[in-house]
């Protein structure tokens, strides 16, 4: 069985990259959510206008990879204390959000939140927003697998290597095996 979740933690080329490398996810998709206008274009939510937010629609097996162990994944791979802000990219579409399917997913989210923030991991508020899921809208196909076709582009080494370098320190554990 498998489960959904939805999450903004900047750019989605970042949140992509990371959550792929998880034992326990089947599928990890860009997309937006949270906005106003239907069928947004990547570059109408760099316009910071439709309210949109970058996010990443990740389907993984709650029996392998528990969704509060995706959760801390999460946040530990983005700063959920800058609002509308990661790193360089300045924007509501890079805010940090989590977009929960259901009461528990809900539960978990703030069970999760309280545990970072009591733990002062970040030494700041926690800011992520914790929202009903709206409606999911895939990204176009060129942002598919973005940094595995773009490892050595400036952008990659620069914001994303950093943070699959932590992913794989930290969650060693939950990493998928090689074949």
């Amino acid at each position: 069985m498998t489960e959904t979740a939805i999450l903004g933690g900047g750019c989605f080329w970042c949140t992509e990259a990371a959550f792929t490398e998880l034992s326990g996810v089947t599928a990890v998709q860009s997309g937006y959510a949270g906005g106003h206008l239907e069928n947004p274009s990547y570059r109408q939510i760099c316009t910071g206008t439709t309210g949109h937010a970058e996010v990443v629609q990740v389907t993984y097996r709650p029996a392998i990879l528990p969704y509060e162990d995706l959760l801390r994944v999460f946040f530990t791979i983005h700063d959920p204390t800058t609002l509308n802000r990661q790193g360089a990219d300045i924007g509501t579409q890079y805010r940090s959000v989590i977009f929960y399917e259901s009461p528990a997913q809900k539960l978990s989210a703030e069970k999760i939140i309280a545990e970072f923030e009591s733990s002062g991991a970040w030494g700041q508020k926690i800011v992520t927003e914790l929202s009903p899921a709206p409606k999911f809208y895939r990204a176009e196909p060129e942002h598919d697998q973005y940094f595995a076709r773009n490892p050595y582009s400036g952008y990659c080494n620069a914001v994303i290597t950093p943070k699959i370098t932590k992913l794989r320190k930290l969650f060693s554990a939950r990493l998928r095996k090689p074949a």
